[in-house]
């Protein structure tokens, strides 16, 4: 990585740290160490984190414990622990085989039992079993149609969790009469518990009229089979679990402007609940780059660190390779060519973005100019969806390996 961009490393690596669910593992658990009869669930990307913990605070008392987590995202073998890694972000055979394992582990659990389920974001791919007349080629088609066309996480899980046997709340019946003890790791704006993971343990708030709304909006090309499972509605009630809800993109946007201001920088968080097109969101934040850069009268002066959190969007044209991150990032240099003493980066808190090993992107005034020399048009780029590449010739990738958190993605503008 450029010597400009060590501030942005500093920031990303510290700011992951804070993020990772240990901590509220232990909070939760701490106080229920007499639980005896115990049987893990752990789903997400998060899973493997979140199960190491509960493995050390609960050991003597677990029976038996499976985590269910995306490929790579598992660090090693764990005691009493089944692993299984799955596809991510489009189900694959390993998310049915997986959800499975653990459906035949709760099956026949008694009121003496106790479910801790530890959910983060990626449990809704990891975690699948389509319902009756609909199969893992179905769901893979609509959910890849939904990535396509730009539909919000929100969105998307609203139509997921009516294919789904164990989505919606679908899970928690599974489990019954055990009791479920669910820490839940947000990646959901508005930590939204029945949409995280699209709420297996969770009673469903969506209805089916905003599930075909859906379907209308985004001209959605669904098969007669999958359109009637469509309008079956979930679970209106979920008796049996205990939810503790922990970590969200709030907590990254303070943990990076706090590493910031001990790098020099006066932090400022903008907003929690970016929810836009990523191209857009790129220029948005060249535009506020400009303005502070300019030094007229605004209240926000440089050295500063422009902070905002949330989960943008990709309407996929193109034949290309990126993340959304990534493409925040190259829309951004286009706006903040020539500029400088900026740096702008966006990354994903799980350090996957998109299907690449990239967590995101870093910019600054001089990534246009670099790419121009080699023959490398921005707009042709980001039209092809293909930012991966052009970052990765330009030293603009953040590779971060798998982080073991999941709390939405920032975007940070460090002005000099």
């Amino acid at each position: 990585m450029k010597a400009e961009y060590k501030d942005a490393e500093t920031i990303i690596r510290n700011a992951i740290k804070d993020v990772l669910p240990d901590k509220a593992v232990r909070t939760v658990l701490n106080n229920r160490e007499s639980m005896d009869n115990v049987y893990i669930v752990a789903v997400g990307k998060a899973a493997w984190k979140m199960a190491h913990t509960c493995q050390e605070i609960l050991d003597g008392h677990i029976k038996k414990g499976i985590i269910l987590t995306k490929y790579g995202h598992a660090e090693q073998e764990l005691d009493n622990f089944e692993i299984i890694e799955a596809g991510h972000p489009i189900p694959d055979d390993n998310s049915i085989l997986g959800t499975q394992r653990i459906i035949d582990m709760v099956k026949g659990l008694t009121e003496e039992d106790n479910i801790v389920f530890l959910l983060s974001g990626g449990g809704s791919s990891l975690f699948e079993k389509p319902v009756s007349g609909i199969t893992l080629e179905d769901i893979q088609e609509v959910t890849q149609q939904c990535l396509n066309c730009g539909a919000s996480i929100t969105e998307i899980n609203t139509i997921r969790k009516r294919l789904s046997d164990v989505k919606g709340g679908k899970f928690a019946t599974y489990c019954a009469p055990a009791k479920i003890y669910a820490i839940v790791l947000s990646d959901i704006l508005g930590d939204k518990l029945d949409m995280i993971a699209s709420g297996p343990a969770y009673a469903d708030t969506s209805t089916c009229e905003e599930a075909l709304h859906i379907v209308e909006k985004y001209d959605l090309k669904l098969k007669d089979h999958i359109l009637a499972a469509i309008k079956i509605e979930t679970p209106r009630c979920v008796d049996n679990v205990e939810t503790f809800l922990t970590g969200s993109v709030s907590e990254f946007c303070r943990a990076a402007a706090k590493h910031a201001e001990k790098l020099g920088y006066k932090p400022y968080i903008l907003s929690n609940i970016l929810d836009c097109e990523a191209r857009e969101a790129g220029k948005f934040l060249a535009s506020i780059a400009c303005t502070v850069m300019e030094k007229k009268d605004y209240s926000i002066k440089p050295p500063c660190a422009i902070i905002v959190g949330g989960e943008t969007v990709v309407r996929v044209a193109g034949q290309g390779k990126g993340g959304r991150n990534q493409e925040i990032a190259l829309s951004a240099a286009q706006g903040i060519r020539d500029l400088e003493n900026v740096v702008i980066f966006s990354i994903s808190s799980d350090g996957t973005d998109g299907p690449t090993d990239a967590a995101g992107g870093i910019v600054d005034g001089k990534t246009v100019d670099e790419l121009d020399a080699m023959g490398i048009s921005c707009e042709e780029v980001l039209k092809n969806n293909d930012s991966y590449h052009a970052l990765e010739k330009v030293d603009g990738l953040i590779r971060t390996g798998a982080t073991g958190t999941n709390v939405n993605d920032i975007a940070v503008i460090l002005c000099k």
